[in-house]
């Protein structure tokens, strides 16, 4: 299951980090990034505002993993890495100055978090040389503020599948919808298509497509749907949109959940096996994708399963067609799959 993250920065100020980390913990975010070398927020209380943020997420037990070498080391007052542990940094970014067998070392008290794009074979060789613990290592891939310098998603997941064939988890970035990070503000993702609004949509595209395991927005904030959109995706399931004829406004509101043996043709609703009464036949109508649709009393055993339609069918006559996933919503059928639950809304 995807894993969901923020990102954090000096420079936005002590209250507007709590107001967004207050929000990622309402929405049940897990991870948070934040970069201790950006030089133009190396400010006059650079160690006090640090610190602050720090606390701050870990009193919200957000999982911080953090850009930092031996310079910011030494501007957060610490005389080395294990002091960090009192931070509340559970994942230290490698960059500069951090030998391979210093990282080895650190990975039997942290998370190491290295870059997905420059990491070789030989940084791997000394790393297992040093008796490093590769199931404490991610690989995070950098966000592009820079138009046309992002990955493609094939990129994306080539990388990530070579190293997480040494048990390294992957992380990734997408655009905000709402603050974006200047001086350029158009947006932070890693994939140069993700430079757009559909937060979520991305999201799941990049955990799907590419295999990355943690997915964080780069960007300060994002609108208030999308956190709600984050909340449920933390939860297990995507809200979809819908209209639904009236006598079958019962599908609404409720948690469904598709099943494991997904089909590449229908999403199949586990609960409404639960629907016992007998539903007459309907009149018979086009199955186009995103129709919603309940086997009626032809369909024997079937009678009562709610279906969604992943893409143009032909008519059925066992099915009454009672609704439709609305048009803004049905780039997310896809994603639906392998027991993920779902909402009509």
């Amino acid at each position: 299951m995807m894993k969901t993250g923020i990102s954090l920065y000096l420079g936005s100020g002590l209250a507007k980090n709590e107001e967004i980390i207050r929000k990622a913990c309402r929405a049940k975010v897990s991870y948070g990034f934040t970069s201790l070398h950006i030089p133009e927020e190396y400010g006059l209380c650079y160690e006090k505002e640090a610190k602050e943020l720090l606390g701050l997420c870990k009193d919200h037990h957000l999982r911080l993993f953090a850009d930092i070498g031996p310079e910011t080391l030494e501007k957060l007052g610490c005389s080395s890495f294990l002091e960090l542990e009192r931070t509340g940094i559970t994942h230290i970014r490698l960059d500069y100055g951090i030998s391979h067998r210093e990282a080895a070392e650190l990975s039997h008290r942290f998370h190491i978090v290295v870059n997905s794009s420059t990491v070789t074979d030989k940084d791997l060789k000394q790393w297992q040389d040093y008796g490093a613990d590769f199931t404490n290592f991610a690989a995070c891939h950098n966000y592009y503020p820079k138009p046309l310098t992002g990955l493609s998603i094939a990129k994306v997941k080539h990388i990530n599948r070579r190293l997480k064939n040494y048990g390294f988890a992957s992380m990734g970035f997408v655009a905000g919808d709402k603050e974006l990070r200047g001086p350029l503000c158009r947006g932070l993702p890693t994939v140069e298509g993700h430079r757009n609004s559909r937060v979520l949509l991305n999201m799941l595209e990049l955990n799907a497509l590419a295999d990355t395991d943690i997915v964080l927005v780069g960007d300060i904030d994002v609108k208030d749907e999308t956190w709600q959109q984050l909340r449920d995706i933390n939860d297990g399931y995507l809200s979809l949109h819908v209209r639904v004829e009236p006598e079958y406004e019962f599908v609404k509101d409720i948690l469904h959940h598709e099943r494991p043996d997904s089909s590449d043709y229908v999403i199949r609703s586990q609960e409404s096996r639960n629907y016992s009464f007998p539903v007459k036949k309907g009149p018979q109508k086009p199955r186009p994708r995103g129709s919603i649709s309940i086997g009626n009393e032809g369909y024997l055993r079937y009678n009562g399963e709610l279906e969604i339609a992943r893409m143009d069918l032909e008519e059925e006559p066992r099915v009454n067609i009672i609704g439709k996933v609305l048009d803004t919503d049905l780039v997310y059928l896809p994603y639906i799959v392998d027991g993920m639950g779902f909402r009509l809304v």
